[in-house]
């Protein structure tokens, strides 16, 4: 074979390999890019094993990624255990002793000696802010008389709250095979602890100093970085371990409206979760359906006094709702066209139904705002002399 013929060959060739790989290229980036936009119209990207992002009254859940898995979840265990032992505890400033068993716990620590006297709510202060393991033991041994006590009290408010799918073997969140929760779970059972007064105030705290009865104090400084740099932070709680990885639960309030967000397993922890929670502030919007109430206020009344009573409700309903999802909104009054005297006050006489996208959410009934007496013999003949 001729040289120059061998030369066009191998030319030939390298323009072939070189084709192939710009081509090949071409195909990574578009997945890339495909990838990319897929992330960026989903609006909720993120790294985490799992995440769950949940408007806490409503519960309904904006964004979400394996959000069911069962998984270990490493120091949000603590977020359960503080509201079971708010919730089980008569009075948080009562002092009480350290026992042994609460001292040298492994893995994050309030450093408790045996024998120091604390009141319950600066312990909980240690558990939430510094995510002290031995504080979540003298926690569990003072509320439930011994640590398997209070887990099983753990399980059981669960069980209330709806996380069906989780399991707490003990109060801190060391990796234990049968100790774990789902994202789903987690933003339920922080939307219910979120609910209670000492609860919020706790894990919104950014500084805290807490002395026991000898007069010595331990300076705590909350690990959740969000309270500085996002607006509206309020908590909760963050968590390590080998099996859990990183894991964050955020909650943020603007606007009347508080959301959870939670990820597990995920490395960029707080930068993931603030992105969330902002997009979802961007995203929806908390608004009260009952403001577009559209009824008659009044209702016609057959033989009495007054020719009509007013009418009205007594609740509220507020629903998070993209602006798209407005026109969504649609109402379903029963109301009668007219009632028969006597009719009393806060009388039920009708109802009203709010559907959103053909799904009912929400009923409340309607209510006579007044009594109406009937019309008597006398004051009908009072009324013909009148008009006569």
């Amino acid at each position: 074979m001729k040289k120059s013929k061998l030369r066009s060959i191998i030319c030939l060739l390298f323009v072939l390999i070189f084709l192939t790989s710009v081509f090949a290229s071409g195909l990574i980036f578009l997945t890339r890019k495909g990838d990319y936009a897929k992330a960026e119209y989903s609006n909720a990207y993120t790294s985490a094993k799992a995440m769950c992002v949940m408007e806490a009254g409503s519960k309904r859940v904006f964004y979400n990624k394996n959000d069911k898995a069962k998984l270990a979840m490493a120091s949000t265990t603590k977020i359960m255990t503080a509201i079971t032992a708010i919730e089980n505890c008569g009075d948080l400033d009562k002092p009480f002793e350290i026992s042994p068993k609460a001292v040298g716990i492994s893995g994050t620590s309030l450093y408790l000696r045996k024998g120091e006297v604390f009141t319950l709510r600066d312990l909980l202060y240690g558990l939430m802010l510094i995510s002290g393991n031995d504080a979540s033991v003298a926690i569990g041994e003072y509320v439930g008389g011994n640590v398997k006590n209070f887990v099983d009290m753990m399980n059981k408010t669960a069980q209330k709250i709806g996380a069906v799918n989780s399991h707490f073997d003990n109060t801190h969140g060391l990796d234990s095979q049968t100790h774990y929760t789902t994202a789903y779970d987690l933003a339920l059972i922080t939307s219910y602890a979120m609910q209670n007064d000492t609860f919020r105030e706790i894990v919104s705290t950014k500084n805290k100093k807490i002395t026991n009865q000898d007069g010595k104090t331990r300076y705590l400084k909350n690990k959740n970085k969000l309270l500085d740099s996002l607006e509206g932070c309020v908590g909760v709680k963050t968590g390590f371990t080998n099996d859990a990885g990183r894991c964050l639960v955020s909650s943020c309030e603007r606007d009347g409206m508080t959301v959870v967000c939670v990820v597990l397993n995920c490395g960029p922890m707080f930068e993931e979760s603030s992105a969330l929670l902002e997009q979802a502030f961007k995203d929806y919007h908390l608004v009260d359906l009952t403001s577009g109430y559209a009824f008659k206020n009044e209702v016609a009344v057959n033989e009495g006094r007054e020719s009509s009573v007013k009418i009205g409700t007594f609740g509220n309903y507020y629903y998070p709702l993209k602006n798209s999802e407005l026109k969504k909104v649609k109402y379903n009054y029963k109301v009668p066209n007219s009632l028969e005297a006597p009719v009393e006050k806060g009388q039920e006489i009708g109802e009203v139904e709010i559907f959103i996208d053909n799904d009912l959410h929400f009923s409340e009934k309607i209510y006579t705002m007044e009594s109406v007496r009937r019309n008597s013999i006398w004051e009908k003949l009072k009324d013909l002399v009148e008009n006569w």
